[in-house]
């Protein structure tokens, strides 16, 4: 089932609910952008998204890029700035979902 499928199941007070902890939860395309143009060769954007592993090995690969002219670690960033939207999207997809399924599991415990 979609977000939106699943919201439409949603009383008035649980999608006010979803709203309030999803605004306050999200991860914002700006400050993922802003991460990359500042700090995307040491993966700022991705320790932002979550992606941790992919972070650190940039930075690996920063250290590396040191000795062959930064060109491994520019090409990495340049290709990264095409995947930054998609993974926020994503990211808050699923934070969207986690929420949604909450406030029901919410609901059942309250009405039993």
């Amino acid at each position: 089932m979609d977000n939106l499928t699943a919201r439409r199941s949603l009383t008035t007070n649980q999608q006010l609910m979803v709203n309030a902890e999803f605004e306050k939860r999200k991860r914002s395309k700006l400050i993922a952008y802003l991460l990359w143009i500042f700090l995307g060769i040491l993966g700022g954007h991705r320790f932002y998204s979550g992606d941790n592993g992919i972070a650190v090995g940039m930075i690996v690969v920063s250290v590396i890029s040191w000795f062959l002219m930064f060109i491994p670690i520019t090409v990495w960033a340049i290709v990264d700035v095409f995947l930054i939207g998609k993974r926020i999207d994503k990211l808050n997809e699923q934070l969207e979902t986690t929420i949604i399924q909450k406030v029901k599991m919410i609901n059942i415990v309250t009405t039993t």
